[in-house]
């Protein structure tokens, strides 16, 4: 085994070697590193967050059932995940080549898809509870 690889290693065993409150802490850092890597490299997270904040407050607003309010909230709530894990396999493909391939392409299309499918669920749950 290379020295680079043996040192990458070492390196991933120091991360995920982490146990217990350190663990927690380093997961939350991570997770707050890779929300402020989506606001500021995807328009689409951007474009999906201001939709979930609007949504949220009229869903906040509506006269409906708690349980309503809880399916309304997290239809749309569900965009922004889906929309995390599509910007991650976007970045995975892309870091392997950038040139076009056509798994590179079905990849990116399913991702894409993912989050076509989550926009339908949010037009569905809200037309069937604003309309029933």
């Amino acid at each position: 085994m290379e020295s680079s690889d043996k040192d990458n290693q070492d390196e991933a065993v120091k991360l995920k070697g982490k146990t217990g409150i350190a663990r927690i802490f380093n997961a939350f850092g991570y997770s707050l590193s890779g929300l402020k890597l989506v606001f500021k490299h995807e328009a689409a997270f951007r474009q999906l967050f201001l939709l979930n904040v609007v949504l949220i407050s009229v869903a906040l607003a509506l006269d409906v059932t708690a349980v309503e309010r809880v399916l309304l909230i997290i239809s749309v709530f569900l965009t922004l995940i889906i929309e995390l894990f599509n910007s991650a396999i976007e970045a995975v493909v892309d870091r392997v080549s950038l040139s076009i391939h056509p798994l590179s392409k079905q990849a990116k299309d399913m991702g894409s898809a993912a989050q076509l499918l989550g926009l339908i669920l949010v037009m569905i749950t809200w037309l069937i509870i604003l309309l029933s």
